[in-house]
């Protein structure tokens, strides 16, 4: 009898444990699909991808000078000499707003990190400024001043709390994005500084200018690292590539009319030594250089009116995209390198399909 009674009580305390009768609430398993009971991870959110559009924008009535991919590649921005900034929707190449304040030429234009600034700089005799705008309504936001002539290339840092601007004065300067509050001027280049270029990690700052050099700048201080020569002519266009080990640089043959193929080139970052000249273009400029964003193609745009892909290793050209009828002044990858973009002198905006 005792026996009896004791083998109930262990089977009725089996019950209570296996059907989670204590106080504590028992947490359900969610069966996986083959019904075995094991608790599967839920994967988080992922952002819908992005189908670009592909082919013409128009609207700009003039030369378009400038061009940049958004950080989360929605959107896109132009600068033109018919003195506005057009804002496009990249999946279906609608116009979302035009910005108006330049009273002449925009000659660069760039997106902050975070996707919610925009900085412009004027090429006019009446206007020598860097102007920021916010993105989402189309508000001007200031007016940074300081630059005695034309500013012709403008760059946000990584982190989005500086931003560089080189002029025609000469002149490369730092500014703090949040106040536009001029931090520092670069001095040293004895002809119009025509772009500007972080690198990843924001430490350096690359200067393409006039005076056929390209100059590499401690970024925090504003010493003058070194100084990259080679160009013949002008040094139009300078970019970093994503692991900050090499940099890609446009120029172009004026006023020494040199080797047409010496126009575009690459320089190990580090120590400022030519790696190689990518030779195929066939107009004496390069406007324009930029990397993918995973560093394994080049695009350049020039004065023949094409767009040419490189392969970042080796320096074999991989393709070129024709299409524009007048100068390419500039190129831009999406930011998962998918499509790319490019300005023209022929007023308008194009997108390109790159995928492989």
């Amino acid at each position: 009898m005792k026996r009896g009674i004791l083998l109930l009580s262990i089977f009725l305390t089996m019950m209570i444990f296996a059907c989670g009768g204590d106080d504590e609430t028992a947490t359900p398993i969610e069966d996986d699909k083959m019904g075995n009971g094991i608790e599967t991870p839920i994967d988080p959110p992922t952002e819908t991808a992005i189908t670009y559009y592909e082919g013409i924008l128009t609207g700009h009535t003039a030369d378009v000078v400038s061009v940049a991919f958004s950080p989360d590649g929605r959107t896109l921005a132009s600068g033109s000499w018919d003195g506005t900034i057009a804002l496009w929707d990249t999946s279906n190449g609608t116009q979302i707003r035009i910005l108006i304040g330049h009273p002449g030429v925009v000659r660069c234009v760039a997106f902050s990190p975070d996707g919610q600034t925009l900085a412009s700089g004027s090429e006019s005799n009446q206007d020598y400024t860097i102007r920021l705008w916010n993105v989402n309504d189309g508000t001007h936001i200031r007016t940074l001043e300081g630059h005695t002539s034309y500013v012709v290339s403008v760059a946000f840092s990584p982190d989005g709390q500086t931003l560089a601007s080189g002029s025609e004065d000469r002149t490369i300067s730092l500014w703090n994005a949040n106040d536009g509050i001029q931090l520092r001027r670069f001095i040293g280049h004895t002809g119009t500084v025509y772009s500007v270029a972080f690198s990843p990690d924001g430490q350096t700052l690359a200067s393409g200018s006039e005076d056929r050099t390209i100059s590499l700048w401690n970024a925090n201080d504003g010493t003058h690292i070194r100084t990259l020569e080679g160009h013949t002519g002008l040094v139009l266009s300078v970019a970093f590539s994503p692991d900050g080990q090499t940099l890609a640089s446009g120029g172009d043959l004026f006023p020494f009319w040199g080797d047409i193929n010496d126009t575009l080139r690459l320089w190990n970052a580090n120590d400022g030594t030519h790696i190689r000249t990518l030779e195929g273009h066939t107009g004496p400029s390069i406007w324009s250089v930029a990397f993918s964003p995973d560093g394994q193609t080049i695009a350049s745009g020039g004065t023949d009116k094409t767009i040419r892909l490189w392969n970042a290793n080796d320096g074999t050209h991989i393709r070129t995209l024709e299409g524009h009828t007048d100068d390419v002044r500039s190129v831009a990858f999406s930011p998962d390198g998918k499509a790319l973009t490019s300005g023209s002198d022929d007023e308008t905006v194009r997108m390109w399909d790159v995928r492989e």
